[in-house]
């Protein structure tokens, strides 16, 4: 519930030089105290604020991760989709993909939304008709977020969507349609439950010396077909499932395992822990 402030207050409002640690690794009797030196970037002239943002939200020393993906043979299809700011040939290709696989697990861990456009194209690929998304309700309108069937393009597989704590925007959306439309399985962690759209002002101060600030203002609500909005209650996937200190430690992913092996695909935790190694900053 609170990791962003503490992600906030260390990336953005307090960044240090030094980060001091008591660990104690799986298996250790006796924790151990560990100075990390950090790195404070020059402020560029030219900003992008919302960028800055969503790194914030993606805890700031996670790289942007590539989209990336595996197959298994015509069995099963593991797409690790990074962010829903991609074009709209990249999203194709990787469902023309999908479409040659019987199964398809969905890997939005980590991903923090993007584009509307995107999320409406994906829905389009998953459903065998025109889908609501949700209504969008601003101060003044409500109106209908309609996703457009991809016609003889949908994937007709299984499907299993992998969210945890920062699955945000777009993503908690999509996996919510998931479970109220009964398409397949939402497993992880609960989201992050921040669906608001908003829109975002750039602002500066000064002239030799100039202070680069910005705000975000909310401009409009999503409530899901269930009458009910994920902001700030977030998706509850359908099997609660969470790598432990232990896992992480050996570099294990058991959510991917188990997700394969309920689509009848052997993988162990060992081998899915290989898919998606975790990447630190320079």
């Amino acid at each position: 519930d609170n990791l962003w402030k503490i992600y906030y207050r260390l990336f953005a409002v307090m960044p240090v030089t030094k980060v001091t640690m008591v660990v104690l690794r799986p298996g250790e009797e006796r924790p151990r105290t560990l100075d990390i030196a950090t790195k404070i970037s020059k402020t560029a002239q030219e900003v992008d604020y919302e960028m800055i943002w969503l790194k914030i939200l993606r805890h700031g020393w996670d790289k942007w991760r590539t989209d990336k993906y595996f197959e298994f043979g015509k069995e099963l299809l593991i797409w690790r989709m990074s962010t829903f700011r991609m074009s709209e040939s990249a999203l194709d290709s990787m469902m023309s993909k999908a479409r040659d696989h019987k199964s398809l697990i969905l890997d939005l861990r980590g991903n923090g939304g993007g584009r509307v456009d995107v999320l409406k194209r994906l829905a389009g690929y998953l459903f065998d008709k025109d889908i609501k998304i949700a209504d969008e309700k601003t101060r003044k309108t409500t109106k209908p977020l309609i996703a457009k069937t991809r016609g003889k393009d949908v994937f007709k597989g299984d499907l299993i969507v992998l969210i945890d704590s920062e699955s945000a925007s777009a993503s908690e959306v999509l996996a919510r349609i998931v479970q109220l439309e009964k398409r397949g399985k939402v497993i992880g962690d609960r989201s992050m439950g921040a669906v608001m759209e908003s829109h975002f002002i750039n602002m500066n101060l000064g002239a030799l010396t100039t202070l680069y600030y910005g705000m975000s203002i909310t401009i409009a609500d999503l409530i899901m077909s269930d009458g009910k909005s994920l902001e700030k209650a977030g998706v509850v996937p359908d099997v609660v499932m969470l790598a432990s200190g232990s896992d992480m430690a050996e570099k294990k992913d058991p959510v991917i395992s188990n997700a394969a092996k309920l689509l009848g695909v052997d993988i162990t935790p060992e081998k899915a822990g290989t898919f998606f190694p975790f990447e630190w900053d320079d």
